[in-house]
């Protein structure tokens, strides 16, 4: 049944299928505005360290209070700033290389009070 109701014409261009009429379909309501997260204003501090992970370098965010989303978020705007991957583990923030200066910036920009910590 399927398949000779849908099946029954075939379009061979978008002229077509811009004719095709949904009766039952209604608009979709106003987009909710996705705004940036809002992050209170907290004491990290930032470390840099290769210990137990083969020799990679990475940096690690420490000493964010709030909630795993909260934490997720900030871990995703971090890494886009940067243009690197990592992770959240343990309540930190594990970036792929050393980018301690960078993270800084960006932590202190968004109003965070950052302390540099080791080497």
């Amino acid at each position: 049944m399927f398949k000779t109701l849908f099946m029954a014409k075939k379009m061979n261009s978008l002229d077509a299928l811009a004719q095709i009429q949904f009766d039952n379909l209604a608009p979709d309501p106003d987009p909710i505005p996705e705004s940036e997260p809002q992050f209170e204003a907290q004491h990290l501090e930032a470390h840099f360290s290769n210990k137990g992970r083969g020799g990679k370098t990475v940096t690690l965010i420490k000493g964010f209070k709030g909630s795993p989303d909260a934490l997720k978020s900030l871990s995703k705007t971090l890494k886009q700033g940067v243009g690197v991957g990592g992770s959240v583990k343990n309540g930190e923030i594990i970036i792929q290389g050393n980018y301690r200066e960078q993270l800084i910036q960006i932590l202190s920009e968004m109003g965070h009070h950052v302390k540099r910590v080791g080497g």
